[in-house]
């Protein structure tokens, strides 16, 4: 696997063909253009692009506005302020009246690193699956970010997107590959039956390192990819815990309300699939660079390979 581009920039290259293709499709922002990658954009499409200055509130409000008059806005914010200053507005405005509004939190998880815990957006898993009609995702990397948003533009259903800052690993070959549809998991690897490792986003790339460390170690593990978070994909889930009947889930979340809990969910009534958590503690997360913090946390290859190690010795 190489590194590659941000998940950004994929958007902002189907943004621009989707919007040429079809002048309802609008990108709105909260003084983000920048960082969400959206300056190509502004300088092809200009007219198309809706600049709200510092008012997350507001473009979510103005987005549903523009969905019920028949365009189809996609609404960049940091995934902190997107997740909570305006989620009252996405409660109401968007999810209530299940409204066409794409909702693309930017610089999610731990991505603002240093800027501290008023930039980070480690709840917004818990707060954004639990509104009615909102469909969430974290692509992984460069082809099923393409994939999805292929999908997005397409669809008249209200979503929520996850995108981090860096440039992601490459796990997929093709966007057709990467992304099968809302509700559709991918198992990216099948080493074995001792134990399946599920991840979403940045963290796939370390759960697939994390795999090949362990079959290093004589450990046989699966990692699954749940891009939808919601809906999330109970086939696949239960099919891997009738194979392995133990699980590692990995977050750039908080353990509380975030994936690990939407797999517990799933596998809880089955009562023979013990679930282990990977992710951010119920405390503020500690300052320093996004790899420093993840080392902190146990979020990094070698840490889980030996978590996976010591549990299965348990």
């Amino acid at each position: 696997m190489s590194n590659s581009k941000k998940a950004g920039d994929v958007i902002c290259e189907e943004l621009i063909a989707a919007a040429t293709a079809n002048p309802d499709v609008l990108a709105v922002t909260s003084d983000s253009r920048g960082s969400a990658s959206l300056s190509p954009f502004a300088v092809q499409l200009p007219d198309q692009l809706i600049e709200m200055g510092i008012a997350e509130q507001n473009s979510v409000t103005v987005s549903a506005g523009l969905a019920h008059s028949g365009k189809r806005p996609f609404t960049f914010s940091p995934a902190a302020f997107l997740s909570a200053r305006s989620i009252e507005q996405v409660k109401v405005d968007v999810t209530y009246s299940n409204t066409n509004v794409k909702l693309v939190g930017i610089s999610g998880g731990n991505s603002y690193s240093v800027l501290g815990n008023t930039h980070h957006s480690l709840q917004d898993l818990a707060t954004t699956r639990a509104l009615p009609n909102l469909q969430v995702y974290m692509p992984a990397d460069r082809a099923q970010t393409q994939g999805l948003m292929r999908y997005l533009v397409k669809s008249d259903l209200p979503a929520y997107i996850r995108i981090g800052k860096k440039a992601l690993t490459d796990v997929y070959d093709s966007a057709e590959v990467a992304f099968k549809g809302p509700g559709k998991a991918n198992l990216v690897v099948d080493n074995g039956d001792d134990i399946t490792l599920l991840a979403a986003g940045e963290t796939v790339a370390i759960a697939v390192d994390a795999a090949t460390e362990l079959k290093q170690r004589g450990i046989q593990a699966k990692v699954v990819d749940l891009v939808s978070v919601k809906p999330i994909d109970k086939e696949m889930i239960n099919a891997v815990a009738d194979a392995t009947h133990h699980f590692v889930t990995i977050e750039e979340h908080s353990t509380i309300g975030g994936l690990g809990s939407a797999v517990a969910e799933v596998v809880a009534p089955r009562g023979d699939t013990k679930v282990d958590f990977v992710g951010f503690p119920d405390a503020p997360a500690i300052a320093g660079t996004q790899d420093e913090v993840f080392k902190y946390y146990g979020i990094d290859t070698q840490d889980i390979a030996d978590r996976v190690e010591k549990l299965l010795k348990a």
